[in-house]
């Protein structure tokens, strides 16, 4: 079964065919919401907003522990993240969809590991790759297959939040070679990584960033919100055509 963690935007996956939703306890406090279980074409789905249901935890605000083992206690087998993202690199125009390679983080103040307390052995999980390589390329190919439009790869920066970046922020981010800017998927690649959970990310473009393009002296949120309305509908399209070839191949 496969989890998707959804981000702003994406509250809601219309063409899941809901079974049920399970409240999951874990040893780490509650997780963003009920994780709603169903199916795609008989595949099945989990289903998790990160920012809770009626979107009302911010990014820092995030039990991202709670939410992974969430997904790993119920029996997701690799998790696909959506984040909205803004556009540094300047093929990243608002609409684009990456498939994330790379990451630099930036916050601080957030729960970073399950490997902590006086009772848990110091651990160091490789991070070279954040994303686990497998489950790109498989998504990676059926983005081509089908026709997705999908950039392969890409640095996100994750920032801390809740406020968007100042335009020199995102100079200092591009100079350390960030392609994207977020809030969200730190420390979640980590934890699903100690979990030894499958994970990759699909970077949503819904503005340049601070002090680029059309947000060179301020970013419209009236904007994003038509930019996230059409991309979130093609992010659906291709998490479905995804799951329909994973289905095909099971």
């Amino acid at each position: 079964m496969f989890g998707i963690l959804g981000g702003s935007g994406l509250t809601s996956f219309a063409e899941l065919e809901i079974d049920r939703r399970e409240v999951v306890r874990t040893p780490w406090g509650e997780p963003s919401g009920p994780v709603t279980i169903g199916r795609i074409d008989n595949v099945p789905v989990a289903f998790l907003p990160r920012h809770g249901h009626g979107h009302t935890i911010p990014p820092h605000a995030i039990n991202y522990r709670a939410n992974i083992h969430a997904l790993k206690t119920i029996g997701v087998e690799g998790v696909i993240a959506v984040a909205s993202v803004g556009g540094v690199r300047d093929d990243m125009q608002p609409g684009a969809i990456a498939l994330l390679d790379q990451m630099l983080d930036y916050t601080w103040g957030r729960e970073p590991t399950y490997f902590d307390g006086p009772d848990r052995p110091v651990t160091h999980i490789d991070f070279t790759l954040p994303y686990d390589p497998a489950l790109r390329a498989r998504m990676m190919a059926v983005a081509n297959k089908v026709g997705h439009q999908v950039i392969d790869g890409g640095c996100y920066a994750c920032m801390q939040g809740p406020r968007l970046e100042t335009a020199a922020e995102i100079n200092r981010v591009e100079r350390d070679g960030a392609d994207v800017v977020g809030m969200t998927l730190m420390p979640e690649a980590a934890l699903a990584r100690e979990l030894e959970l499958p994970y990759a990310a699909l970077g949503v473009v819904v503005n340049h960033a601070a002090g680029r393009g059309d947000s060179k002296h301020a970013i419209s949120t009236t904007e994003i919100g038509r930019v996230l309305e059409v991309a979130m509908n093609n992010v659906r399209a291709l998490i479905v055509s995804f799951v329909r070839e994973t289905g095909k191949t099971a």
